[in-house]
This record gives C-alpha cells, structure tokens and sequence, in this order.
C-alpha cells in the first residue's frame, strides 16, 4: 500500500484524522520530528481514538531516519503548493510515498527537493488561496492513488 510522511505536524487533530485514514485505506503513517504536539494530546486521541490501534504508524526522530526506514528504491511524492505538476497526472504505484509539511509552512526546500524525491506535486484550488488543511490534502491523495489501484484490499 502508500505511505503517508508528515514532516514535523504542528496541530494535533490533523495527525490524528490522518491516523484513520491510514486504519481505514491500510496505508501506513510516517511522522517526522519533531512534532508540535504530545502524541497523548486529546485532540490527536479523539480524532483517531478508535483507529490508533489499527494503524501502521512509525514516528522518525529526522528526515535521514525516515529515508532510512523507507529504503531504496520507492518513488517519493512531495505535496507542495509551489509544486508545478497536478497530483492527478501521476499514475501511483503500491508503494509510494506522500509527502506533506507542517501545516503554517509545507515542507522544508532541503526537504522537497532532496534528491530522493521523484516529483514535487500539488493539489489544484483556486488562485489566492493559500493551502488545503493537512489532513484534507493527504486524503485527497490518498484517495487518488488507492482508486487509480482499483481499492486494493477495499469490500
């Protein structure tokens, strides 16, 4: 299935809507840190109380340990409002990797166009606005790349 990576999350809700998701497509959940919360926080633990424990979570002390963990090989997909390619056109494998930043900022350009990265992606809106929420932007994609897979795993 994909991974979702969160380099250093700030809000809490956010990570933990994204942890049903993960639960609910099989996907797993990466987080870099640091995180900009205690992963006992209640908004985290309300909004993925029920699915924590059916949820493929692995929490990385710094972006090398997150490359470590994922390995050679796997094509890494960064979600960015300066990217210049649609998430749409992209035809995801089983396997990939979606990148999102902390939510004040995106992601760090030493992050984003770090050489293992295969393309820098963005999700389409209307001019003037300045992002998606988080857990809204990897849902979209998530979803995305799971029906491009015909649901893999789905009833």
């Amino acid at each position: 299935m994909f991974s979702i990576v969160f380099v250093t999350p700030e809000i809490p809700g956010n990570t933990g809507n994204v942890i049903r998701l993960a639960a609910v497509t099989g996907a797993s959940l990466h987080l870099v840190e640091p995180l900009g919360f205690d992963l006992s926080d209640t908004k985290l633990r309300r909004a993925g109380l029920d699915y924590h424990d059916l949820a493929n979570v692995a929490i990385h002390p710094d972006t090398e340990a997150l490359w470590d963990d994922l390995g050679p090989g796997r094509r890494v997909f960064a979600f960015t409002t300066s990217g210049t390619r649609s998430f749409a056109d992209v035809s995801y494998r089983p396997g990939d990797v979606l990148m999102f930043g902390r939510e004040s900022v995106g992601l760090p350009d030493d992050v984003s166009r770090d050489e293992r990265v295969t393309d820098r992606l963005r999700i389409p809106m209307l001019p003037s606005r300045r992002s998606l929420n988080l857990a809204n932007s990897a849902s979209i994609a998530v979803y995305e790349a799971w029906r491009q897979n015909g649901y893999a795993g789905a009833r």
